[in-house]
């Protein structure tokens, strides 16, 4: 089956199926629980409790602070931040968890996107199985 633009269905919706987090508390909560750290960024994820909101949406939150650079280079990491989330979430996070990526000072606007997607599948499956 073919896609609008004559390539092939394979990519991820277009609509996303994660909710950005938006409040300080939340970045704050999943600081304090797991963590997996990959050459392009640091992955911060937490299972939220019974009852704290909709338990069948995954929740995103994306950091990069001024070591990574100008307001330029901190919306560039942002931006590809974005683009692996929603690339890989959607088939390897889990609905009622809560994750936040922090970007890496020289190596999260520059690391190789194809890598970065890998290294956040392979920090999920980290993070999930409590290793």
């Amino acid at each position: 089956m073919q896609g609008q633009d004559g390539r092939g269905a394979e990519k991820p919706p277009a609509v996303s199926v994660c909710l950005t987090l938006t409040k300080r508390a939340d970045f704050l909560r999943a600081a304090q629980a797991r963590r997996q750290g990959t050459p392009g960024f640091l992955l911060q994820a937490r299972e939220r409790r019974a009852g704290e909101t909709d338990p069948q949406v995954i929740r995103v939150g994306y950091t990069c602070s001024k070591k990574l650079g100008n307001a330029v280079a901190r919306n560039r990491a942002k931006r590809r931040l974005r683009a692996i989330a929603r690339a890989v979430l959607p088939g390897h996070g889990r609905p009622g968890w809560d994750y936040v990526l922090v970007g890496r000072p020289q190596a999260t606007a520059t690391h190789d996107f194809a890598a970065m997607t890998a290294d956040l599948a392979r920090a999920l499956a980290r993070v999930h199985t409590g290793k």
